[in-house]
């Protein structure tokens, strides 16, 4: 008709489809306390109650500590999501859980059993110092653990630790025998130029002689605690 108005109907806005989208998590504001639920959360590790953060180990992996000269030698060795920590001159390299009971065999049968290994490893009922979470922390901590290569997000950071190579079978994850045999090599290195550094008034004739060297003398840097099992024999 003429002369009419004539109005335009605006349709709703539809509903979307689905379930409605989850609401942004809420981190805790202290980065320990982020850092804790980032680990048991986020990779579903096991951690210490109390303060400072450890992480428990010999249940999802075990560590081998090496000298961080060492370790940077046998990272060609490793996958690049393979978690890799350092603590001051300390580098902790993860392995596969149950690691830690096979390295004395290990050593023997690659025949470093006789030479006195700067090598700690932690295993059952052991804990390390708990490196802070990449996104929590604000900024280096003088002496802190850090992650050099931290584990990426998800519970199956199996796969990418260094372990026994599969009877029968074909496995992805890195070679634990390889790793351990570069490190020892490197370890070996560095021992033989601390002697060789001494002056020849101090120096010793038998390797068996440097008690001071033997793995599990020392305080572990990431456990803070003395090993007694040898790893190696002098």
């Amino acid at each position: 008709m003429a002369g009419s108005a004539h109005t335009a109907s605006v349709p709703l806005p539809r509903r979307p489809l689905g379930p409605p989208p989850d609401p942004p998590r809420v981190l805790p504001p202290d980065p320990q306390t982020r850092t804790r639920h980032w680990y048991e959360n986020d990779l579903g590790w096991a951690t210490v109650p109390g303060r400072p953060l450890r992480l428990l180990t010999g249940v999802r992996f075990d560590v081998l500590e090496v000298p961080a000269e060492a370790g940077a030698s046998a990272l060609r060795h490793l996958v690049p999501d393979s978690p890799v920590a350092l603590l001051g001159d300390r580098m902790a390299l993860l392995v596969a859980a149950g690691s830690a009971e096979e390295l004395p065999g290990l050593l023997d049968w690659l025949e470093w059993s006789a030479v006195s290994l700067d090598l700690r490893v932690l295993g059952a009922g052991d804990t390390m110092a708990a490196p802070m979470a990449p996104a929590a922390r604000p900024g280096s901590v003088p002496g802190a653990a850090v992650w050099l290569r931290p584990p990426g997000r998800g519970r199956e950071v199996e796969a990418s630790l260094p372990a026994l190579p599969a009877m029968g079978g074909e496995r992805s994850a890195p070679d634990l025998v390889r790793l351990l045999d570069t490190v020892a090599a490197r370890c070996h290195r560095a021992r033989l130029r601390r002697v060789c550094a001494r002056p020849p008034g101090g120096r010793r004739s038998r390797p068996s002689e440097f008690p001071e060297e033997t793995a599990f003398s020392e305080t572990s840097a990431f456990s803070g605690t003395t090993r007694n099992q040898p790893l190696a024999f002098s």
